[in-house]
């Protein structure tokens, strides 16, 4: 399993001379639990396919919610552990992960080099994108920002860099010119065949440019924060509302078993809501900030903005009342299959199984029987509580030696409760939820989805 959340590489304790993988940014919203009043999305993409965790979920173009709406389709892909849709760059397209849990846009170029996780030179097949990548020769619009280079590794171990550039994107009926982005000609990365490589839609401080052709002395000192791309579509006027939201359907557990693709598994939707079924359940809460001096999540003035940072007020499950289960430093995002809470959590949740879950390091997941009884499981954000569907918290994971299928359980450790220490809502979550972003009020809105 894959976790696609780039989780630290930029220390955010002394940010100024950390080094780097990547960040996040500051929250504007009044602390008001009410939920906003959403319009519906004017872009509604759906997600085209369905690959496991470094498999994409992508989908194909979904209806458009009025004239000027845009949603697209996504798609599930590695087993339903990542969700991807169509984009286009410079003309080309591709099919790219979508992940609120970082901030750039990248397609690797043609005739890229590539590596496994600890830099050895592989066949550039065995990086597994879905097509050769990206031709720079190609683009009548591709424009090169020279003298700087393109450097990011995520939670997981993959690494990419290179080049820097700027052109068209498009993703539904949302184009976006002069778009930054990374054209990497080194990439070690565990694909599914099926994705040429990401979007992201977190902040900008979030990016991973840097003022150096020296991948190795790439640092928060020469980092040069750019406008990811829902960032440039708003300031572009190319959406009437400085909306995005993502709808991710679960796929069937034979899906996620036996198809490394699943197309249209739920909706990206930009300028409003995703045109999905949901209850009354719903609120709206300030995106929390990070203080430059300690990293600790606050939203003081001079707090900066990286990831999509709530705080949760609880998580309820049997046996849960014996245990402080508050938490402030929790990141919603699509990139990452599971939901990763502190260890004190994730062991006493994943006792209430029947039969129990058992910690399995090799797996670094809960492994547990697949037809397991699993509990209840509940997250309050806001003063309002979401369930997290059963379905969600039993997943399978291959097979053993004998051909016999291993499951996981959908909560994992994600490490000791320290106040420094991130914590990932990712599509175990999300899959219950219409999760509506705004950055740029610093805000966001979660609404129950209906049973389906």
């Amino acid at each position: 399993m894959s976790v696609l959340a780039v989780l630290s590489a930029l220390s955010l304790v002394g940010a100024a001379q950390a080094e780097y993988t990547v960040v996040r940014r500051t929250s504007l919203a009044p602390r008001s639990q009410e939920a906003a009043v959403l319009p519906p999305a004017e872009f509604s993409i759906p997600f085209t396919g369905k690959v496991s965790q470094r498999k994409s979920k992508k989908s194909a173009l979904a209806a458009l919610r009025g004239k000027s709406s845009s949603t697209v389709v996504v798609d599930g892909s590695d087993f339903d552990e990542e969700y991807l849709t169509n984009v286009t760059v410079g003309g080309q397209h591709f099919s790219l992960i979508v992940d609120t849990g970082s901030s750039d846009t990248w397609v690797p170029q043609v005739g890229f080099d590539c590596f496994d996780l600890d830099g050895n030179p592989l066949a550039e097949a065995d990086c597994f994108f879905g097509t050769p990548g990206f031709n720079i020769a190609a683009s009548k619009t591709f424009k090169l920002f020279p003298n700087v280079s393109f450097n990011i590794t995520y939670g997981d171990g993959e690494f990419l860099s290179g080049p820097v550039g700027f052109d068209t994107v498009a993703v539904g009926g949302v184009s976006v010119t002069g778009q930054e982005i990374g054209v990497p000609n080194l990439a070690a990365w565990e694909g599914d065949g099926v994705n040429t490589g990401l979007i992201g839609l977190a902040f900008p401080d979030l990016t991973s440019v840097y003022n150096t052709t020296d991948p190795t002395r790439a640092s928060a000192a020469n980092q040069l924060p750019y406008d990811p791309f829902f960032f440039s579509a708003v300031k572009q006027k190319k959406v009437a509302n400085p909306f995005f939201s993502v709808a991710l359907d679960r796929g069937t557990f034979e899906q996620q078993e036996n198809d490394p693709f699943d197309p249209n598994l739920g909706f990206l939707a930009l300028g409003g809501i995703a045109p999905v079924a949901v209850v009354d359940t719903a609120v709206t809460v300030p995106i929390e900030g990070y203080s430059a001096t300690t990293g600790i999540p606050e939203n003081g003035p001079g707090s900066d903005f990286f990831f999509y940072t709530v705080d949760v007020e609880s998580f309820t499950f049997p046996g849960s009342s014996k245990l402080v289960t508050k938490l402030n430093n929790t990141i919603l995002d699509t990139g990452t299959t599971l939901n990763y809470v502190p260890t004190d959590i994730a062991l006493a949740y994943n006792a209430q199984f029947k039969p129990k879950a058992i910690n399995d390091p090799d797996f670094g997941a809960f492994v547990v029987a697949c037809n397991a009884t699993v509990p209840a499981f509940e997250v309050t954000i806001g003063g309002k509580t979401f369930s997290i569907d059963g379905r969600d918290q039993i997943l399978p994971a291959g097979t053993d030696n004998e051909g016999n299928l291993i499951c996981i359980t959908g909560t994992a450790d994600g490490g000791p409760a320290l106040a420094d220490n991130i914590f990932i809502l990712g599509d175990v979550f999300l899959h219950n939820v219409v999760a509506t972003f705004n950055p740029i009020a610093g805000e966001i809105t979660l609404t129950q989805r209906a049973t389906y």
